[in-house]
């Protein structure tokens, strides 16, 4: 339908508009208190350990989601959901129990939780090695919620389809033959308690806007797309308000139709220099999800398989992961990104920690039943599940890379750059079942000559492997240079799970990169 249409039967005329409905009622998870969370909490814990645990949480937890998507002068669809409920683990002879409900009542609550111990015992039965927790403090009653200006939930549909509606038209005014565009809002409330003394209540945000513009060549044929360089954030809709959408998609047209004329790339060595709305997702392939632990060990192979940085690696304390400039970071604390929390899924604390320094890998990314392997005795705090009905396990946290230590300017990079390419925007890419061996190519493309941006390229993509690429890491952006790039839907587990986690960085270079070029064309 057209935005004059889906205005009139989702509206209210010309007395306004309203909110399209959630799935569910709102009756329920509205009128649980805090302190109602508390009580029931009690009781799934208590009837735990009556019933022999040595240790239990439950999350209470509402999730709320609303993507809307459009294309041209209508919107293709907007979904509304909200889920609410419970999960309970266990640890009876050290082995876990989990077991879950959507009805949030007492009786409930002791019933899934007396499922939940029987569901251990019978795991017991082919448990192969014990569950060792690593200690955690008790941190009575605590609250945390993600510093937002405006929830995106309070504001209207109007206003959201007015943006979509505008940045399509305006993109097509610019010569874009097709836009489309779309807003994903995500809010997650959950509370915890565990038998351990630790009882939070959270209420996270996050949102992502985005648009594809599409350029055709009729005299040539082909055609020629530019993504939105919007990262998703953890924010309020303020960020949506003030990223500039809409003269981004202007550019991104004119982008988007000056690609077909752009140089095709000679393959050959460059040097690179990588925009962080390029570079988040090469930290993310190639450091953040090779430092799972569990991808580690082995214990997790799904979506792009395990991890060349065995733990031998790790115990000579001297593998060269990067250049002795590059240092990397976990942090699930930072400042408007994705994974930001104040408390995990296994109640610890949320900290900073060292994942590379000084280009030597230091450490990984581990939860409570796995620090003990890494003869470690406090957990990284990293441990999330997706929904109220998913078993909590280890996913990643925000890893960034730090900016260097003089604040250099993208500039002073590009003069310090003989024969090399200016990248941004994610793109196409791939990478081996070891996190090691790998290809990425971007949305922006523009040549380096002797100091100097002389014209756009097209056709770029650079191949190398982990150790090598970060090795060949010769100069680091500064402070002013750092910015958030992140994945909204990052799949793990089975059954597969989501997670949002945002990598900082600066502009980077590289040097000597291996460039292919990935299709010439007339």
């Amino acid at each position: 339908m057209n935005r004059k249409q889906f205005l009139k039967l989702a509206g209210a005329g010309s007395a306004g508009f309203v909110l399209l409905p959630y799935i569910n009622s709102e009756i329920l998870a509205s009128g649980i208190s805090a302190s109602e969370k508390k009580r029931l909490s009690d009781i799934a814990l208590q009837t735990a350990k009556n019933s022999g645990a040595s240790y239990a949480d439950i999350r209470i937890a509402r999730y709320l989601n609303q993507f809307i998507r459009s294309r041209e002068d209508r919107i293709q669809d907007v979904t509304n959901t909200e889920s609410f409920g419970f999960g309970v683990r266990v640890l009876v002879d050290n082995t876990w129990g989990f077991a879950a409900s959507n009805s949030v009542t007492e009786d409930e609550i002791k019933r899934v939780t007396d499922q939940a111990v029987l569901i251990a015992k019978a795991n017991r039965r082919i448990q192969r090695e014990s569950v060792q927790l690593a200690p955690v403090e008790s941190y009575g009653e605590v609250n945390w919620e993600t510093p937002i200006e405006i929830n995106p939930f309070e504001v209207s549909m109007e206003e959201k389809v007015d943006l979509l509606m505008n940045i399509n038209s305006e993109a097509e005014k610019a010569g874009a033959d097709f836009c489309s565009s779309n807003l994903f809002f995500v809010n997650e409330q959950k509370y915890f308690a565990s038998t351990e003394g630790t009882y939070t209540d959270q209420n996270v945000h996050r949102c992502w806007p985005t648009f594809t513009v599409t350029s055709i060549n009729r005299d040539r044929g082909g055609f020629e797309t530019r993504n939105s360089l919007a990262q998703p954030i953890g924010m309020g809709y303020e960020y949506v308000k003030n990223f500039g959408l809409i003269d981004e998609a202007r550019q991104a047209a004119e982008q988007a139709r000056e690609k077909h004329f752009a140089k095709s790339v000679e393959p050959g060595q460059y040097d690179l220099v990588l925009d962080p709305s390029h570079l988040f997702l090469t930290i993310h392939e190639s450091v953040g999800h090779p430092l799972e632990l569990d991808r580690v060990l082995g214990y997790e192979a799904n979506f792009a398989g395990t991890s060349f940085a065995t733990l031998d690696k790790w115990r000579s304390g001297d593998f060269q992961y990067g250049s002795d400039i590059v240092n990397f970071f976990a942090d699930k604390t930072q400042k408007d990104a994705l994974a930001t929390v104040g408390w995990d899924d296994d109640g610890v604390k949320c900290r900073q920690w060292d994942l590379v320094r000084d280009g030597i890998l230091v450490d990984y990314q581990g939860i409570r039943d796995q620090m003990h392997i890494i003869d470690q005795d406090e957990s990284h705090g990293s441990c999330y599940a997706d929904s109220w009905s998913s078993i909590p396990f280890q996913r990643m946290p925000n890893v960034s890379l730090e900016p260097g230590k003089e604040d250099k300017s993208v500039q002073d990079l590009i003069s310090n750059t003989e024969n090399g390419i200016y990248i941004l925007g994610r793109g196409s890419y791939s990478i081996d079942q070891q996190r090691y061996n790998f290809q990425f190519g971007g949305q922006l493309y523009f040549e380096i000559k002797n100091g100097e941006i002389t014209q756009m390229l097209r056709d770029v993509a650079y191949q190398s492997n982990t150790q090598e690429f970060w090795n060949s890491c010769v100069e680091l952006g500064g402070k002013s240079t750092y910015e958030l790039g992140g994945t909204f839907f990052d799949g793990k587990g089975e059954p597969s799970q989501v997670s949002a986690v945002s990598h900082g960085c600066p502009t980077t270079r590289f040097a000597d990169a291996n460039v292919i070029n990935t299709g010439r064309r007339i």
